[in-house]
């Protein structure tokens, strides 16, 4: 971990952090929410042995990285062009993708917007949703799961933070990346809030009370809004992408799945074909 470099870069009007290693190809790293660069760390240190630059950037309203006030500031737009300026910025003409929850989301918007700046993407837990210009993705949400949806949940400023803030945030972190480990949606009753999402009974292998702790503490300093704002911005970016409707993935890619993951349409909930590019992939509800 000692290794790994870590810079603020000047980008799309914020400051960046940046955490980087290794030198060749780049392989860019984007994490979801509530995640950091460090999400990334273990991949940073496995593709800087095999002769790749590994970056993973705080994204923007995350950890070092500044975080507008504002959710009219996170739409994809606004995170893609502290892509751009960021690989701008080092000198870096193409990059490697990969990306993972919001991530995820991200990278897509970044194949779409700007293929010729990526060589291919591997993708993780979010399937590519062509623009429905027939309905907003937060209404689609609504009508599939209710109000008590976590998306429709996230989407009041302040109403959420309001309930983070009445729990320990290592406690709460605890619970917000153990609480996608099932095949339901998940949905928080407003009369139960967050605190009624049980505490999981151990940690999984892959999160220990070390990483909690970091979490935490980054999340005490900088808040969660900034990560909230990506859901407030959802239809924004829907309303500003009109020109986009219809298009595809054109680069290369591999998605990945996990044992239980939530296949979501702008149609309908259920398993689905995503065309990308020429070639269909399937994603199914369970594996």
């Amino acid at each position: 971990m000692e290794k790994i470099e870590h810079t603020t870069v000047p980008t799309n009007g914020i400051n960046m952090h940046v955490a980087s290693i290794g030198t060749g190809p780049v392989v860019l790293f984007l994490h979801g929410f509530p995640e950091l660069w460090y999400s990334w760390r273990h991949q940073l240190l496995y593709f800087s042995s095999r002769g790749y630059r590994a970056i993973a950037p705080d994204l923007r309203g995350y950890g070092d990285t500044d975080a507008p006030p504002s959710a009219t500031s996170y739409t994809m737009f606004h995170i893609v062009g502290d892509l751009v300026g960021l690989v701008d910025k080092l000198g870096i003409e193409q990059v490697l993708l990969v990306g993972h929850d919001w991530g995820a989301v991200v990278a897509w918007y970044f194949c779409m917007l700007r293929p010729d700046r990526v060589k291919a993407l591997v993708n993780t837990s979010v399937a590519f949703l062509p623009r429905n210009p027939a309905r907003k993705p937060v209404d689609g949400f609504r009508a599939f799961f209710g109000d008590d949806h976590y998306i429709c949940r996230f989407q009041e400023t302040g109403e959420v933070e309001e309930e983070f803030a009445q729990i320990d945030t290592a406690k709460l972190m605890k619970k917000l990346l153990t609480m996608f480990n099932t095949p339901k949606a998940p949905c928080i009753p407003k009369n139960t809030g967050f605190k009624g999402i049980p505490d999981p009974l151990a940690l999984p292998s892959w999160l220990s009370e070390e990483d909690i702790n970091y979490y935490a503490t980054k999340f005490n300093q900088k808040g969660f809004t900034g990560g909230l704002n990506y859901y407030r911005s959802f239809d924004l970016t829907w309303e500003l992408s009109v020109p986009w409707t219809g298009v595809q993935i054109n680069v290369p890619v591999k998605f990945i799945v996990a044992t239980w993951t939530l296949c979501i349409t702008s149609q309908e909930p259920r398993n689905i074909y995503t065309t990308v590019g020429s070639r269909k992939m399937y994603h199914c509800c369970r594996k």
